[in-house]
């Protein structure tokens, strides 16, 4: 009797997204149900920069000094994440587990924090039944820095494992898939969010904030479930002195000059990242586009991206060179933060739409070459996959905090005595600050080439890929 096909079948695999980031330790659906932790994280990373960001200043009256203070608690979380990954590394149990132990753990942290929150901000609006005084600002730091640490360690730890389980040929696939899941999460989670919180009360937002807090917990159970493989260990094995992290991070950093490629991804990632909050304000205030020409700029800064990463993946696989590819993103940084600055003078939306979208294709040039060059890193005896995967998130998620919370802030100062007129008549403008900050992430750029510098005269070339590596295809998007 002859099999029928399913049509799936005759697709081909570019077809497909994410077809090749499947191997045998680890099967599509495996993969599928694993990065579910990353739709967790994604929905609670959106109930903290986004949803209850607006909740705090527009319903319940804070000042949007406490709610930037708030919002940046979980950043200081950030630069721990590669300790949290050597302990991963390192953790010792009777059935062998590694990774499973702080993916539960950072879960508990993560429902803990959304648990706890809606209460602290009721407190922190002003309920007239509490009169305890800072109450509320002492809840709500402890709220969003217990959400923030279970973030960071169901990342990490989630990552980590992903890695472990993928092949060399895979990996960074999969790692893309995981990728693709948060923004899936993120983008799912602020639709659904904003329509249950469409009539704002109080017990409504006790309810959704406590909703996705059971929601996350549940999707983390379903991810990790039999997704480490058990390994019974005796109690001499248990009871043996653990590796120091001191040791550890020696380790790391005598390999392959790692400390100076996350010194790269640090200041590339401020480079890039300050004007973040500060493109369509720009174009608003001074270049008087209006609001759907400006909300544009996402579109073209994602198509500068997309074209970036094509671009990158053509030249990686010809000449396997990520650190020169590296530099010419930020070559291409300074083309397009010198195309904003001039806008203003010239009145010139074209120039400004023309910057926006080098500054993706920049940005698409140096995250594909310094994702390739990170995950190249090697493993150590003492120094395992968790420290490398937690130091890059270390580094580039406190760039991403600090970069956006620094311009915002050197744009408000330096406009504020600019329009006060304390820098002289010629700066007399409300672009001022706006320059200012684009000025500064030029100067980061100059400072990310310098570090760049010796690691592209040390590079050693990887092997000639194969002819499949060099597809280019949706599953090779970068973190």
């Amino acid at each position: 009797m002859k099999t029928r096909r399913s049509p799936l079948t005759l697709l081909s695999p570019s077809a497909l997204p994410f077809a090749d980031a499947a191997s045998p330790g680890l099967t599509m659906g495996q993969l599928l149900r694993l990065s579910l932790f990353q739709v967790s994280v994604g929905m609670a990373s959106v109930m903290l920069l986004g949803t209850l960001n607006r909740v705090m200043i527009v319903e319940l009256n804070v000042m949007a000094s406490v709610v930037a203070v708030m919002i940046a608690l979980p950043v200081l979380i950030a630069p721990f994440r590669a300790l949290l990954g050597f302990r991963s590394d390192t953790h010792r149990s009777a059935i062998g587990w590694k990774r499973i132990p702080y993916l539960w753990f950072g879960s508990l942290w993560q429902m803990g924090g959304l648990a706890v929150m809606p209460f602290a901000l009721l407190v922190l609006g002003g309920n007239p039944v509490h009169h305890v005084p800072f109450a509320g600002e002492v809840l709500a730091a402890l709220a969003f820095l217990m959400t923030g640490l279970g973030l960071h360690m169901t990342q990490t730890a989630g990552l980590a494992l992903a890695s472990d389980r993928a092949s060399d040929e895979t990996r960074p696939r999969v790692v893309a898939l995981l990728y693709v899941m948060f923004l899936v999460g993120m983008g799912l989670s602020a639709v659904i969010i904003g329509w249950l919180l469409r009539d704002f009360s109080g017990l409504r937002l006790v309810r959704v904030v406590q909703g996705a807090a059971v929601v996350g917990i549940a999707l983390n159970l379903i991810a990790l479930w039999k997704q480490e493989a058990v390994r019974p260990m005796s109690r001499s094995e248990r009871s043996a002195p653990r590796p120091k992290f001191a040791d550890a991070w020696t380790d790391f950093a005598a390999r392959a000059q790692a400390v100076r490629l996350l010194v790269v991804v640090f200041f590339g990632t401020m480079a890039f990242n300050m004007q973040d909050v500060l493109l369509e304000p720009y174009g608003g205030e001074i270049l008087g586009l209006s609001v759907g020409a400006t909300t544009m700029l996402t579109a073209v800064w994602a198509c500068g991206a997309l074209a970036g990463f094509c671009a990158a993946a053509r030249r990686l696989a010809r000449d396997g060179d990520p650190f020169r590819i590296a530099a010419l993103g930020l070559m291409v940084g300074l083309v397009a933060f010198s195309l904003v600055i001039f806008a203003a003078p010239m009145q010139s939306g074209l120039l400004f739409f023309a910057g926006a979208g080098l500054i993706g294709l920049g940005g698409g040039f140096f995250a594909v070459a310094t994702l390739t060059a990170a995950m190249a890193l090697p493993v150590g005896d003492v120094a395992g996959r968790g420290l490398a995967l937690g130091a890059w998130g270390a580094a580039q998620a406190t760039a991403a905090g600090l970069s956006i919370a620094i311009g915002g802030t050197l744009r408000d100062v330096i406009n504020t005595q600019a329009m006060a007129g304390h820098l002289g008549a010629g700066l007399n403008s409300a672009s001022t600050g706006y320059s200012f900050v684009y000025h500064i992430e030029i100067g980061l750029i100059f400072v990310t080439l310098a570090a760049l510098g010796p690691l592209v005269r040390s590079a050693v070339r990887p092997a000639p890929p194969t002819a499949t590596a060099t597809r280019i295809g949706l599953a090779d998007f970068p973190t």
